[in-house]
Parts: C-alpha cells; sequence; structure tokens
C-alpha cells in the first residue's frame, strides 16, 4: 500500500461525502489527527479498519490499497456489450453492459462466455401472434437445468429466471435486432441469434 496515493484517495472520497476530518474520525472512533496523517501519507489506516473504509466510501477494499479508483470507459450502456455473470456459491445472476467488478459471496466473478449452438441445448423458436414461444429441449432436475433465459433486442433486455422441475419455456415480445441466451448451470452459456 502506498500511502500518500492512498491518503489522497482517502481526502478525494472524504471530500466527496462533504465530510470533515472530525466527522470520519467520529465514524471509524479515531482521532481526527489521524485521518490527517493518513491524508498527508504520513501513515497508513489499519487493514482492520479497510472494512469500514470500504463500506463509507462505497468503493472496494482493493481501490484503498491501490489509492486509486479505476474508472471504464462510457460505453453509454451498448446492449451489444452484454455480459452475465453467475456466482458459484449462491447462484445469484448479474449482468452489466460494459466492463465492471462483479464480486458475490467473498468471490470475483468473470463474465460468462457464451457457446453459440450447444446440440444438447437445442433453443426452437416459434412466432405467435406479436411474440416469441420459446422452448429449450433441456432436462430440469436439481442437478442439472437452466438456470435462466434472456432474450436482448436494440434497447432492452427480457430476463426470466427458471427453476428445476418446471419447463424451460416462456413467450416474450417480438422485439428488432435479437439475442437469445440461455444458462446451464453444467454447461454454461449459450446463444442464439433470431
Amino acid at each position: 500500500m502506498d500511502c500518500g496515493k492512498t491518503g489522497k484517495l482517502i481526502y478525494n472520497l472524504r471530500k466527496e461525502k462533504n465530510m470533515t476530518q472530525k466527522e470520519l474520525a467520529g465514524a471509524l472512533n479515531l482521532s481526527d489527527r489521524t485521518i490527517s496523517k493518513w491524508e498527508r501519507g504520513m501513515g497508513c489506516p489499519d487493514v482492520s479498519l479497510l472494512g469500514e473504509l470500504s463500506q463509507l466510501f462505497c468503493v472496494n477494499i482493493e481501490q484503498l490499497l491501490e489509492g486509486d479508483l479505476i474508472s471504464n470507459k462510457s460505453n453509454s450502456g451498448n446492449m451489444k456489450n452484454v455480459r452475465f455473470y453467475v456466482c458459484p456459491t449462491c447462484g445469484n445472476v448479474m449482468f452489466s453492459f460494459g466492463e465492471t467488478d462483479m464480486s458475490c459471496c467473498g468471490r470475483k466473478l468473470t463474465a460468462l462466455i457464451a457457446e453459440k449452438g450447444r446440440e444438447n441445448h437445442s433453443m426452437r423458436v416459434e412466432e405467435i401472434e406479436d411474440d416469441y414461444f420459446v422452448t429449450i429441449y433441456h432436462e430440469m432436475r436439481k442437478a442439472h437445468y437452466i438456470s435462466f433465459i434472456a432474450f436482448i433486442g436494440y434497447d432492452r433486455l427480457h430476463f426470466v429466471k427458471l427453476y428445476p422441475e418446471q419447463n424451460a419455456e416462456l413467450r416474450i415480445p417480438r422485439m428488432p435486432g435479437n439475442r437469445l441466451y440461455a444458462y446451464c448451470n453444467v454447461h454454461g452459456l449459450c446463444e442464439k441469434r433470431i
């Protein structure tokens, strides 16, 4: 940890929150002289305080240690850049429309990579009135099932969470620029263009 960089970051984060050194010190049960030392790079926060600082300033502990907040490039939330994340511990599903750091259950998550057209995950799409009826021929048992289906158009995402012992099918409105994703808890993410 570079005390100078971390101190500058704490100073900037404190100013963003419109806090005085005394208010920050009070929140951490420290003296304002300690906060002043950190901000001048004359010392670093104790490791035991990093969790509290992280929560107070809504930043990752890693960023506090590095002394820098890394900004992503702006991509205006482009739907073509959708990324899905699934926690291997609890099964929580998250998505983003650009580069991001995702974590769950204390683990850093990596974006799923879609494989196109797995034979054991064949997706059938029928047009019914103004909708698509999607069927995925896949077993739906607790040990092996389709966890979610996501349908992405130019300007919207239709997300359906599925559970074991229900059919892997859904009816969704037709929209232009469509990509269909299905996530199998054993084999991963697959994609189909419609």
